[in-house]
């Protein structure tokens, strides 16, 4: 079972993108994120034709979570992070197919720090390590896969300065992405590539996709029934240099 998730920034925009990732990669599944699209808005013909049946949520501007799945209808469970019934912005989507759980999510980047916008981050962050751990209790293989914006060590940028005021990289980012993986989840590219410099983000400024000068902001993190079946991992950086691409690069596993 081969599971991808991808940054998209923009489905519409960058449709033909991803039907031409979808048709050479052939994931089973597939997790969007930053649609930009509002809910009446998402190309679900498009991606039927491309033979995937999708749940959403939508949402304007910067938002918006999908799940794709490859010949099958994915069973929506649930549509937004649970812990905080006035945020409305769509974030976070869970559906099971095949008969793993399966959750989309994309954190919030929170830019500027300090501030309002990094204590919803650190917030939001905390509600997704509480939800995690009752999906977990399930005994389920659970799969949660997304744009985490959190850079979670030193290996996870290329060396620099200037990302130093950054919220991906502060030390309460870091330290949030630890407990949530704490010593029930698995982080499945460093469980295959433990010492290797991986990135799957390079901003589209100052060259930073020509200097290989990226960040590893998606993450998978698996359950421990779904570790147990973790075969392979990887990065499509080439996607990153396709003309009109994202500035994200799909990251894939392969379960047994």
């Amino acid at each position: 079972m081969l599971i991808a998730t991808f940054n998209i920034n923009n489905v519409n925009r960058r449709l033909g993108n991803l039907v031409d990732w979808l048709a050479e990669r052939k994931p089973d599944v597939a997790c969007l994120q930053e649609l930009k699209a509002e809910q009446g808005n998402f190309p679900a013909a498009e991606l039927s034709q491309a033979g995937y049946r999708a749940v959403w949520q939508g949402q304007r501007t910067w938002n918006g979570v999908a799940i794709l799945a490859r010949g099958v209808e994915p069973v929506l469970t649930r549509t937004a992070l649970p812990g905080d019934p006035l945020d409305t912005q769509a974030r976070y989507i869970e559906a099971a197919v095949n008969g793993v759980l399966i959750a989309c999510l994309y954190a919030p980047n929170g830019n500027p720090q300090p501030g309002p916008k990094f204590d919803y981050k650190l917030a939001w962050h905390e509600r997704l390590r509480l939800h995690a751990t009752a999906l977990r209790k399930t005994g389920a293989p659970v799969v949660l896969a997304g744009d985490y914006n959190v850079a979670p060590t030193e290996l996870d940028i290329y060396p620099t300065k200037s990302y130093a005021d950054n919220a991906l990289v502060q030390p309460e980012s870091r330290a949030a992405f630890r407990k949530l993986v704490g010593r029930s989840w698995t982080d499945a590219l460093r469980a295959k590539y433990p010492d290797e410099r991986i990135y799957t983000f390079w901003d589209y400024k100052r060259q930073r996709w020509q200097r290989d000068a990226g960040l590893r902001l998606d993450h998978f993190l698996l359950s421990p029934p779904a570790a147990e079946r973790l075969a392979d991992a990887g990065v499509d950086r080439g996607v990153r240099g396709c003309e009109g691409a994202s500035d994200h690069a799909p990251v894939w596993i392969r379960l047994r």
